[in-house]
C-alpha cells in the first residue's frame, strides 16, 4: 500500500457536499483504502468556474491506499456530478 494525498472539491450546496462525501468516503470503503485524516477546509473561491460554480467546498483526505485501486476510484469520481474537481498526488514520488 502507498500512501496518497486526496483533495476533492463539492459543489457548495449542503446536500450536494453530503452526497458526494458519501459517495468518496464509500468508495473508499469498497477498495479498501484507510483514511489516515480527513480535514473539511471548507468553502473557497476557485480560480476559474467548474460547471458554472464560482465557490466550491474542499475536503482533504490523506490514505493508504493499493496503486491498482486509485485508478478505480478515479474512474467513478469522474462519473460523479456532485464531484467538482479531484486530485491524488503520491507524496513519496
Amino acid at each position: 500500500m502507498n500512501k496518497y494525498e486526496f483533495t476533492v472539491i463539492f459543489d457548495t450546496d449542503e446536500e450536494k457536499t453530503k452526497l458526494g462525501l458519501e459517495f468518496v468516503t464509500g468508495r473508499f470503503e469498497k477498495f479498501k483504502a484507510e483514511v489516515t485524516k480527513q480535514e473539511d477546509l471548507g468553502v473557497k473561491t476557485l480560480a476559474y468556474q467548474i460547471n458554472k460554480n464560482d465557490k466550491g467546498h474542499y475536503v482533504y483526505f490523506e490514505l493508504n491506499a493499493d496503486p491498482e485501486t486509485i485508478n478505480k476510484m478515479s474512474h467513478d469520481f469522474l462519473l460523479n456530478g456532485n464531484i467538482l474537481k479531484f486530485l491524488f498526488i503520491n507524496p513519496e514520488n
